[in-house]
């Protein structure tokens, strides 16, 4: 009889749906987390000023109007949209202890931060090819890289990470989520929902797996290739004027794509390898949705000579009118 009871128990349990998650935050510091807020939104309002500020130089600037600025503008763009996706539901879970989220606001949140993710992939080979072509193929960058050719890559990298990503949300809401609803995170990512799932998870591993290794592994080994056929070319130059020269309009991008690319490569060992230190994950991916875009503009800002005398021309004109 006791036995039954039990049986019985499990099976209401099991059949129950939660209605909302909880977003405890860094796992094992619930207690003092709120200290973080502060630098979290320094960041954050870096983020938005200084990418505004790159989009507003590259508008009014007509020498910037050429497509490794027009790609830099629309990196600026995912960078906001990326941040803005994750932060304001941070500060909110800090500040007024809003930890709730409903679950379809969970699952939203969870596709949102795929594309951006994607699309930030995505435009980083859109400028590998861009400088590739523009230090190996100097007389055919003209002809190739042109106004049209910004919008059509930019389109296509926008429809692959916006349908392409439309199954993570959908097989995570097809799991059943009963009794435990308290995530470890800031965020809903995918590994941390899915976790609380009462049935089988695998479909949605081997898709993420899927997925990671077609976009953003196919991104990455194309963007290699660009930067290795880059050096290839610049080391056969006979002037050490020329090579610097090359070599200066490409440091800003490696720079940029080795920090995305490292904090996504050590988030996905941390996640394949289990790693016993939960709170490392929540903090990388955390610092993921908000460093990027803060880095992104300022290392631009000074290593870009170009874009650095424009800001400092904008910025002169701007003091002096006050």
């Amino acid at each position: 009889m006791l036995t039954m009871l039990q049986n019985l128990k499990a099976s209401n349990i099991s059949n129950i749906q939660v209605s909302e998650f909880i977003l405890m935050g860094f796992p094992g510091i619930h207690s003092w987390q709120h200290w973080f807020s502060l630098p979290l939104a320094l960041l954050y309002l870096l983020a938005l000023s200084a990418n505004i500020l790159i989009l507003i130089v590259i508008y009014q600037e007509p020498t910037l109007h050429q497509p490794m600025y027009y790609f830099l503008g629309i990196l600026a763009v995912v960078d906001m949209g990326f941040a803005t996706t994750i932060m304001p539901k941070i500060l909110a879970n800090l500040w007024f202890n809003a930890k709730a989220i409903s679950l379809p606001e969970c699952f939203l949140q969870m596709y949102v931060i795929h594309c951006f993710v994607g699309m930030e992939s995505g435009i980083f080979l859109c400028m590998a090819i861009d400088r590739y072509v523009a230090i190996c193929q100097p007389l055919r960058y003209p002809s190739i890289i042109t106004e049209s050719f910004v919008v059509k890559a930019t389109v296509v990298m926008a429809l692959r990470n916006t349908i392409c990503t439309i199954p993570v949300p959908i097989l995570a809401a097809q799991r059943h989520y009963c009794s435990q609803n308290q995530i470890e995170h800031f965020l809903c990512s995918t590994l941390g929902v899915t976790s609380l799932s009462c049935d089988d998870r695998t479909i949605n591993s081997i898709y993420q797996l899927i997925l990671a290794w077609t976009f953003m592994g196919s991104d990455l080994g194309l963007t290699i290739l660009s930067y290795a056929l880059i050096l290839h070319s610049v080391l056969k130059l006979n002037s050490a004027e020329a090579m610097s020269k090359a070599l200066s309009t490409c440091t800003s991008h490696l720079i940029l794509i080795l920090f995305f690319y490292t904090i996504v490569i050590v988030m996905s060992i941390a996640h394949s390898a289990a790693i016993s230190v939960p709170i490392i994950q929540v903090l990388l991916n955390v610092l993921h949705s908000v460093v990027p875009p803060a880095l992104n503009p300022v290392v631009y800002a000074i290593k870009n000579k170009e874009l650095r005398q424009v800001l400092y021309k904008v910025l002169k004109v701007h003091i002096k009118s006050n």
